[in-house]
């Protein structure tokens, strides 16, 4: 329980913080979310901490007339219990005024929030979240909200809201004037190495992206779903980073870690992605058993994570070259799945029940690596009946013909960009 006075204070503190103008990078997910913001469903901002939901959920209320916000991870509001909802809305009320759309920071923090956001939207408010766990959300919203939710999923900076934050300006020339082309390439090694987490970016501090990895790991995992043998969470986490890009089975992982069985490495990387920290790929099979019970990859949100989780990505660019495409395939809500058979191929790209797309990752294509890398791609071409594949290096650009299918060699930095660039006006 927590006093009407004391919420009163918590509530206009937040709202002085939240008012308060300042620069923001703006983040491609703005429009679809204020287009979204024009039916009665419930709006979901999820993503792992510190990535830019909160100044996304700003720049969304500066939009807005009629608004109250709360954030919950306020420390002050740890014994916040569902039955003092009614009173925090009259706090609401009395602060802001009546609100037509109600901002709520890591709601799910508090037990049965979803009633209350249930009886919100039945009164005909609008509701818009954040939230650094998407199982949590997801299942607590499945039960009472039944599809009246809109999920939208925050990753880190992309290379195009990097540049932002870095004040380039972005034309339709600039990817083939060569002085642009070199600095966006600079500007690219910088992004390989340093990620897009907003705060480290703008920090560039060691020691707070060891802080919010901690956080993360103890906050979203640890202490959320009461985990006792917390070195066996480091030491798996550990490993996962060690191996980004990788094949692995859960058995495997079982014998390294010295466990009975494999369904706590399950669990745990089952809670590990929910945090968003590490993300699953599955082989693509036609039969969901098999595709299940295959080997799966791991990748890891973001590069800046991966040195300080025990392991450094990047003494292998390739591997680097590789994560980050798997996240921007994410970061289009791309349904990814990777090809093996006698060769493999890194990602293939599927659209309801069709193979749309296959792409092939490598730092540098050379005559050594050239039939390794083609060899997969074409035989996910021809398995799914593709005539173009793609091959995306560090920065080299060609087209190669083969049996009648098209090969097309780009550089990963002006892959990220030019869907976005292609929309920038003359």
């Amino acid at each position: 329980m927590v006093s009407k006075e004391l919420l009163r204070h918590l509530v206009i503190q937040q709202k002085i913080q939240i008012e308060k103008r300042g620069d923001f990078v703006e983040r491609s997910l703005f429009n679809q979310v204020l287009a979204a913001l024009d039916d009665d469903r419930v709006i979901i901002l999820a993503g792992i901490r510190r990535c830019g939901k909160s100044t996304l959920l700003k720049q969304i209320m500066q939009t807005r007339k009629d608004y109250c916000y709360v954030n919950f991870e306020d420390e002050r509001l740890l014994s916040f219990r569902a039955e003092d909802f009614s009173i925090l809305d009259e706090v609401l009320i009395e602060v802001y005024g009546p609100a037509g759309t109600y901002f709520f920071d890591e709601v799910q923090n508090v037990e049965k929030f979803e009633t209350f956001v249930r009886r919100l939207q039945d009164s005909g408010k609008k509701v818009i979240l954040t939230g650094s766990n998407a199982s949590l959300l997801s299942r607590e919203f499945g039960t009472r909200l039944t599809g009246r939710y809109k999920l939208f999923e925050v990753y880190p900076f992309s290379f195009v809201e990097f540049l932002r934050f870095q004040k380039t300006t972005m034309k339709k020339e600039s990817l083939y004037i060569p002085e642009e082309k070199v600095n966006l390439i600079r500007l690219f090694g910088r992004y390989t190495e340093s990620g897009g987490m907003p705060e480290y970016l703008a920090n560039n501090d060691p020691d707070y992206i060891q802080t919010l990895y901690d956080n993360i790991l103890y906050r979203d995992i640890i202490a959320r779903y009461s985990i006792r043998r917390q070195r066996l969470v480091r030491e798996l986490v550990g490993i996962l980073a060690s191996t980004v890009t990788l094949p692995f089975t859960y058995n495997s992982l079982k014998k390294t870690l010295g466990l009975m069985n494999a369904i706590t490495v399950k669990e745990y990387i089952s809670y590990l992605s929910g945090a968003y920290l590490f993300f699953e790929l599955l082989r693509f099979d036609y039969s969901v058993k098999k595709q299940l019970n295959s080997p799966r990859k791991i990748y890891i949100i973001d590069t800046a994570f991966s040195a300080i989780s025990g392991f450094s990505l990047s003494p292998d660019k390739g591997r680097v070259l590789e994560n980050i495409v798997f996240i921007d395939l994410m970061r289009r809500g791309s349904e990814i799945f990777y090809f093996a058979g006698d060769q493999e191929c890194d990602f293939i790209l599927k659209d309801k029940k069709k193979i749309i797309g296959a792409i092939q990752v490598c730092y540098e294509f050379t005559k050594e690596n050239r039939d390794r890398e083609t060899g997969g791609l074409l035989k996910a071409m021809a398995e799914f009946k593709l005539t173009q594949g793609m091959i995306l290096t560090y920065d080299q650009e060609d087209m190669l013909e083969s049996d009648g299918k098209t090969i097309i060699i780009k550089p990963v930095w002006k892959w990220l960009l030019e869907e976005n660039i292609l929309n920038i006006p003359e």
